[in-house]
């Protein structure tokens, strides 16, 4: 599944950068979050509780920032595992760009699951990943 957004962030484009390296903003801004730690640079490793319709899970994933250019764009790759209910695995695209006295920023993720939440339908894990997402935004400039 495939989706993506742009949001325009009063804050200028290195001040946002630097909130989205920021492992106790992250965790604000990630519905669910129960921990997020940055383990180098590169890599981080979180627990995020999450419901898919009736299916709830606790998600062990391993998130890796690749090809980063400062201030500008980097891509996120996460796999989460979730026991019995199964996985969920991801790729999420970044840019960061000027805007007059504030930050453009745009996404593009990929976003996969398997097992048990893989049976629940389009429908409602659209609904969730939407909800998700919304909620991100939501709150990442309350952040700032």
């Amino acid at each position: 599944m495939e989706f993506s957004g742009e949001q325009i962030i009063s804050a200028p484009r290195q001040q946002v950068w630097e909130a989205l390296n920021d492992p106790d903003v992250l965790k604000a801004c990630i519905l669910g979050c129960e921990s997020l730690e940055k383990n180098s640079n590169n890599e981080m490793k979180a627990v995020v509780l999450a419901k898919f319709g009736p299916i709830k899970a606790k998600f062990k994933a391993d998130i890796n920032i690749e090809d980063i250019e400062d201030a500008c764009s980097c891509k996120l790759v996460g796999k989460g595992q979730g026991g019995v209910a199964g996985f969920a695995n991801g790729v999420a695209n970044i840019t960061l760009q000027d805007d007059g006295g504030g930050t453009l920023l745009r996404y593009v993720v990929d976003f996969s699951v398997g097992g048990k939440i893989a049976q629940i339908g389009t429908r409602l894990l659209n609904g969730t990943t939407t909800k998700i997402v919304n909620h991100f935004f939501a709150t990442f400039p309350e952040q700032l």
